[in-house]
């Protein structure tokens, strides 16, 4: 068991029609894992080259496992150093549950209102909307909130760049290998703390965190140098893809990230949900996200055409259908 939104997904993986993953893992071919390490210094290689990428001092970036680690590490170090009397983390529904479950976790209370709070928490781009927000529009949303955790694990596939070096104090930023580069097997994050922040947020580190795996280090440098061909691979996939959802769900917000967002009415999301899997069509019911209204279609297969055809043949037959419990199993 990993967290409720994964073991959904998992749970149902072998539905015929797949629309449940945010990841480019099995759609896009990549290099396999280096046999060996690259001879020393592998991890600050990929701390200098993940630096430059995203533009800001090597100091200020940190390997993780992941990103969701990555997101922990940086909400438990805020609720700690919050510099604020409120305890309240700041979010806007719907969004990536792991971002405000780990909140709670850390002792935040999680609340939408803009009233003062030690950390607002945000995906850019969007998750499960696909979209992106300006600048302006995140930090003016952030206004009142100490700290400001913005999870860019979809950035590279909008082709933005990172809001790391916004003109806002204390914000952080997290980023991984696993969805763009398809690369789960790698288990490679990173966060980009603040400038006011690296030199303590780096002690900190220092007390919790085990050091990335070299060969896990290698297969991140590989793919780093591959760049070019990924996005080229991503592109050819996702660019139709999005064109027929554009198609068939005019109403759908255009995703820049590998998701969508399909409202269909209150409280309708996860009975959707679960006629689906009756019809083996796999979608992310809107309650994990925060937001009953809808559910979250993944775009990152190869067959996303017909598995959104399948899909909307479950969606506009629901209203001429009773709903049927789906088969039990674990929920992700």
């Amino acid at each position: 068991m990993r967290f409720p939104l994964a073991d959904w997904i998992d749970a149902h993986r072998d539905c015929r029609h797949n629309l449940g993953s945010s990841g480019m893992i099995g759609s896009v071919r990549r290099p396999s894992l280096p046999a060996r390490s690259r001879a020393g210094g592998g991890a600050e290689e990929l701390t200098e080259s993940l630096a430059r990428s995203v533009g800001v001092d090597r100091s200020r970036l940190f390997l993780t496992h992941g990103a969701t680690e990555a997101n922990a590490w940086v909400t438990f170090y805020a609720f700690r150093a919050r510099r604020t009397s409120s305890r309240a983390c700041r979010v806007r529904f719907p969004e990536y549950p792991s971002l405000f479950d780990v909140a709670r976790e850390a002792g935040f209370v999680v609340r939408e209102d803009d009233r003062p709070a030690g950390l607002a928490v945000v995906s850019q781009p969007r998750n499960p909307e696909g979209d992106l927000w300006t600048v302006e529009t995140v930090t003016a949303w952030a206004d009142g909130a100490t700290h400001l955790l913005i999870d860019e694990t979809f950035r590279e596939f909008a082709r933005t760049p990172s809001f790391a070096n916004a003109s806002r104090a204390r914000l952080w930023t997290t980023g991984s290998f696993t969805k763009f580069f398809g690369a789960d097997d790698l288990r490679v994050g990173f966060v980009v703390a603040p400038p006011e922040e690296a030199e303590r947020f780096g002690r900190f580190v220092g007390l919790v965190a085990d050091g990335v795996p070299d060969r896990s280090v290698a297969g991140a440098l590989d793919l780093l140098d591959r760049r070019k061909e990924m996005f080229s691979q991503v592109e050819r996939i996702l660019a139709p893809n999005r064109a027929a959802l554009r198609r068939a769900l005019p109403k759908v917000t255009p995703p820049l990230g590998p998701v969508g967002f399909d409202r269909v009415g209150p409280e309708d999301g996860d009975r959707l949900a679960r006629r689906c899997l009756d019809a083996s069509v796999l979608v992310c019911p809107g309650s994990y996200f925060g937001d009953r209204a809808g559910v979250r279609i993944g775009l990152t297969r190869r067959s996303f055409p017909e598995d959104l055809a399948a899909y909307l043949r479950v969606r506009d037959d629901g209203a001429r259908r009773p709903t049927v419990r789906a088969r039990t199993g674990r929920g992700r």
